[in-house]
């Protein structure tokens, strides 16, 4: 793999550049590989690259229906935060946010991490007291966040508006060390490690069955043929529950479109993440000038990719209250990403009930931010059976009643 660097610019912008190499190899399947990764987002390629990385393990393939990264990896708003309550939460988004603040230097590869802070809206009483819980948690867990007054808030934020129509903002939970990356680059830079590596990413190979004997897994059927593995990795957010039946389980989760939206361009205004979640919408502006909005799920179950006039309705008419500049704005373009939701708004990161399966789901609206340290503690369940990243994540939660319950600690599910 040619390393990319200033003087690799210099010396293709010499020659023209025509002297670089695709980022990733266009691979064709084998018959057999130690373990198969379905799914080429970022979660799935985070786990290939730290299975090569940390444990040696290269025989690996990556399969994606579709093209790299076009599922929810380039559909979402990439925020980045680890101020979450419950300390199993704590430790894997902290783990991710750290492993960002070097994942350029580690890939090589650009991602564009912005350390630019994220505040997240107290509008309530009840979430003045429910953010400086979080913060005293966070000091006992080793993340750094602080609860601001209104003041500070402006400060941070000059655009907002703190005496709003129906919320005042009474504060905030700041997290300096939280921001954004580039969704796409983050897919792009792993997946030019896996490869360099000497794995395969496939794309345009749809699997369309798992294959097993005595309750343990052979392979998987795609429509680009069989192909066999040891061990499997099931990453396939919104469509999760259907590869799992295909394999013959259930899971607990349920599957929805997330919407987002951006303005078109102006002059930078906003340099940090704002979310207002008694409002319910987010907004953050991107290195491009928009400003990048987005809110809760849709209330009903279904797997659209398209966004609706409903969602821009309410999610605009919310952040107007906060930022009434932005009433004044034009919408660029509209999407939406397919999410999977368990009850307790926690990810699933565990063995299943066929032998040498995993499967890494149910993280909701708040993947991104955790791709990096998904694939860290799923790399490490896959290759050893186990991970302290992963441990209180596994299935069995739910039949025993162990909720990790992000719904009610953060107040919204991002």
């Amino acid at each position: 793999m040619k390393k990319y660097s200033v003087f690799a610019v210099a010396r293709e912008a010499m020659r023209h550049h025509t002297g670089w190499t695709r980022a990733w190899r266009d691979a064709q399947p084998k018959k057999r590989y130690d373990v198969i990764i379905v799914g080429a987002g970022g979660h799935g390629l985070a786990t290939a690259y730290y299975l090569g990385k940390n444990f040696g393990i290269t025989n690996v393939a990556v399969l994606e229906k579709g093209w790299l990264g076009g599922g929810n990896t380039g559909r979402n708003t990439t925020i980045i935060r680890s101020n979450y309550l419950q300390d199993p939460s704590a430790a894997i988004y902290e783990k991710s946010r750290s492993l960002y603040e070097t994942m350029s230097q580690d890939l090589n590869y650009n991602v564009m991490f912005s350390p630019r802070g994220v505040i997240m809206l107290a509008q309530t009483e009840h979430e003045v007291r429910g953010y400086k819980r979080t913060a005293h948690a966070n000091a006992l867990q080793g993340v750094q966040t602080e609860f601001i007054g209104p003041d500070r808030v402006k400060q941070l934020v000059p655009i907002i508006n703190l005496d709003g129509p129906r919320y005042p903002v009474l504060g905030g939970l700041w997290q300096a060390r939280g921001g954004t990356a580039r969704h796409d680059a983050v897919a792009w830079g792993y997946a030019r490690a896996c490869s360099d590596m000497g794995m395969d990413i496939i794309q345009k190979c749809e699997v369309t069955g798992v294959r097993q004997t005595g309750g343990k897994v052979t392979g998987v059927s795609t429509t680009r043929g069989d192909i066999d593995c040891d061990k499997l990795g099931l990453v396939v957010a919104g469509h999760s529950g259907q590869l799992a039946d295909m394999a013959g389980f259930r899971l607990p989760i349920e599957s929805v479109a997330l919407q987002a939206l951006v303005s078109e361009p102006i002059k930078p205004c906003m340099d940090v993440v704002v979310m207002a979640n008694t409002v319910h919408g987010y907004m953050s502006q991107s290195d491009k000038g928009e400003m990048v909005i987005g809110g809760g799920t849709d209330g009903y179950n279904n797997y659209t990719q398209r966004g609706s006039f409903h969602h821009v309705e309410e999610t605009v008419r919310a952040l107007v209250e906060t930022f009434p500049m932005i009433s004044r704005l034009k919408m660029l373009r509209q999407w939406g990403g397919i999410v999977d939701v368990t009850g307790d708004r926690s990810p699933i990161l565990s063995k299943t009930p066929v032998e040498g399966i995993f499967i890494n789901a149910g993280w909701g609206t708040g993947g991104f931010k955790a791709i990096p340290g998904s694939g860290w503690g799923f790399a490490e369940l896959m290759a050893k059976g186990q991970s302290p990243l992963t441990q209180a994540f596994g299935l069995e939660r739910f039949a025993e009643g162990r909720f990790i319950d992000e719904s009610v600690a953060a107040g919204v599910a991002h």
